[in-house]
């Protein structure tokens, strides 16, 4: 009866083999269909693959030859490159295999205070390793430490730091990845290798956005490459997100202007003027009018900040006297924004300088 239900004879099972084989391809598909983000899926498998940063890839191209890295600070802009760059290096020196035992990579989501320094990266700069591979190519004998972010670490932390990278210096070595080396502790940019990741020119972006564009067949003209470089400000991590998401919105047509302005939380240059025109009109009903709409239509402040600084600096009907009273006003705002003002207060505050020094020329 069991075996007329299933609508064959119970003895004749396909083999174990075959039935192991269809699982794995099941599997195997599975995993081909799994998404992932474009940051990740391009982000440089070697250090030949980094971009705009030759000394620092000649530099550590010299060290994976020889086997032999010292501690290394890398600081810089955002989306340059620096943790892309050390990780690249380490799965060159450690192998795929190695890498995840070799590596211990703690960012700012970590808990990094002066217990875990002491404790967590303590005990594994303390542990011995081998000098090799199973492939057979050289290894060298230490570890990496990698500290991301560190700039957000307290100055406590970095100085928990300094006796372990100098009691370790044999089995480990430290890379210590910032925006702002001015907030890293004296004793240790002495301790480390400095490099200086600059921003990315555009050309270089352009080139790395088009050969994306093309893997995975984006249509976006040359204007539309060149506008979302403009956008992301030397930000090569930004610039792909943007991309990647846009192509998402329209849903395979042509990635526009409008499409990237839209994504990118940008001012569009009609509001602006707009804005500026309120401003010379001399009506401080009609500027607040301007002011109450902008901050409905859901623009960020800050957004506003650092367009209208790029637009006054340019504009050739202000004086240099002008320009510095505009800026000034600017700096005060984008700190009262940071520390958490009202934006519609601060913007009114903003606005009725501009217009004080648009009206004098009238």
């Amino acid at each position: 009866m069991q075996a007329f239900l299933k609508g064959t004879s119970v003895g004749t099972k396909p083999p174990l083999k075959d039935r192991v084989a269809a699982t794995a391809g099941s599997s195997g598909e599975n995993k081909k269909a799994k998404p992932v983000p474009w940051v990740e899926k391009y982000r440089p498998k070697c250090v030949d693959e980094v971009a705009f940063q030759e000394e620092v890839v000649a530099v550590l191209k010299k060290s994976l030859e020889g086997a032999d890295l010292p501690n290394l600070l890398f600081y810089g802009p955002p989306g340059t490159g620096k943790t892309s760059t050390i990780l690249a290096a380490a799965r060159e020196l450690f192998g795929p295999e190695l890498f995840r035992l070799r590596v211990l990579e703690l960012n700012a989501s970590d808990e990094r205070g002066i217990q875990v320094v002491r404790e967590k990266v303590k005990n594994f700069a303390q542990l011995t390793v081998s000098g090799s591979r199973s492939d057979g190519k050289p290894c060298p004998p230490f570890k990496i430490v990698i500290l991301d972010e560190a700039d957000s670490m307290t100055s406590a932390a970095q100085a928990a730091l300094r006796r372990t990278m100098e009691k370790e210096s044999k089995t480990t070595r430290f890379c210590l990845i910032c925006n702002y080396v001015s907030r890293i502790i004296e004793p240790l940019t002495s301790r480390c290798s400095k490099f200086r990741f600059k921003p990315l020119s555009d050309k270089i972006q352009q080139q790395r956005l088009l050969d994306i564009a093309d893997k995975e067949h984006v249509k976006i003209s040359n204007e539309g490459i060149a506008y979302l470089v403009k956008v992301s400000e030397g930000d090569l991590r930004k610039a792909i997100t943007f991309l990647q998401s846009a192509t998402r919105l329209t849903g395979g047509k042509e990635i526009t202007e409008k499409v990237i302005t839209d994504i990118a939380g940008v001012i569009p240059a009609e509001t602006i003027d707009g804005l500026f025109a309120a401003c010379q009109s001399g009506s401080f009903d009609k500027l607040e009018r301007v002011v109450k709409n902008l901050i409905d239509e859901g623009h960020a402040a800050t957004q506003l900040v650092n367009q209208l600084h790029d637009v006054v600096v340019e504009n050739d009907n202000l004086s240099d006297k002008q320009k510095s009273i505009i800026t000034e006003k600017l700096a005060e705002v984008d700190k009262c924004l940071a520390d958490g003002a009202d934006e519609h207060l601060q913007l009114i505050s903003l606005c009725a300088t501009v217009m004080q020094q648009l009206t004098q020329n009238c």
